[in-house]
């Protein structure tokens, strides 16, 4: 398969996959959900690739959801985007080598979500990570519903799901939802040395204790994606939702229904 939005490199055992379009801010666009999923499951098959790095090109890391696409769309329509989605986040977390998430500029909504599929977490001291989506009218989705009340617990999940406000890196270290904060500078750097060291690491040890972890903390996620498809379908349809992404493309306040 050919890929148009994401960039790989592999040296030294480690792969460094890049989101790349920067225009949009890295938006994770179908096509680009399409190409990381069959990325990520090809790499479980290539033995040269022992640990991946993933991060964004340009000024952010990912801006989730491209809103200028979902305006209109119809709930069946939308449960089948999230499960292109969900495919990468299962791509991510099934493949048995470590995947390193190096933060860089913006992790909003669903770009929140792929950075916590990863088994690491590195962010650059100016990045920052929002759940955007009640902003807009929405659930959270590609998994943070899931993944944020196991992380940092439920009543902080909850502020970061219902405040939307941005947390950034030194607070997401403060709070566990992130490994380490580094100078913009160093970021690939620090997260290249990390994967370095996981990539001459005994793989099969390693990929059997990154199978078991998930197994543990992670064995209801497809029930939380079935169920997360049919209420963000629901959300699709919405006027909220409508008025949320009219008001996020005008720059100004949404006047949600209340």
């Amino acid at each position: 398969m050919a890929y148009n939005h994401i960039e790989t490199s592999v040296e030294n055992g480690v792969c460094l996959v890049t989101l790349n379009r920067p225009e949009i801010r890295n938006a994770l666009v179908v096509e680009m959900r399409e190409e990381l999923s069959d990325f990520f499951k090809s790499l479980q098959h290539d033995a040269s690739v022992k640990a991946v790095i993933l991060t964004g090109e340009g000024k952010a890391f990912s801006a989730g959801g491209d809103l200028s696409t979902l305006q209109g769309i119809s709930a069946a329509a939308g449960r089948k985007r999230l499960q292109v989605g969900h495919e990468v986040i299962h791509s991510i977390m099934d493949l048995e080598k470590p995947v390193i998430a190096a933060v860089n500029g913006a992790a909003a909504g669903a770009g929140t979500s792929l950075a916590l599929a990863c088994d690491m977490i590195i962010a650059a001291r100016s990045s920052f990570f929002v759940q955007s989506f009640l902003n807009v009218g929405l659930i959270p989705d590609l998994g943070s519903i899931h993944f944020l009340p196991r992380l940092i617990g439920r009543h902080r999940a909850m502020e970061l799901m219902l405040m939307g406000e941005r947390v950034t890196a030194e607070q997401a270290y403060e709070i566990g939802l992130i490994n380490r904060v580094v100078d913009d500078n160093s970021l690939l750097d620090q997260a290249s040395s990390i994967a370095l060291k996981l990539a001459n690491a005994p793989g099969m040890a390693m990929g059997l204790t990154k199978r078991l972890v998930n197994r543990s903390m992670h064995a209801d996620i497809s029930e939380t994606f079935e169920f997360e498809g049919f209420v963000q379908g629901l959300c699709f349809e919405s006027n909220d939702f409508q008025e949320g992404v009219s008001a996020f493309m005008d720059k100004r306040k949404p006047q949600f229904n209340r």
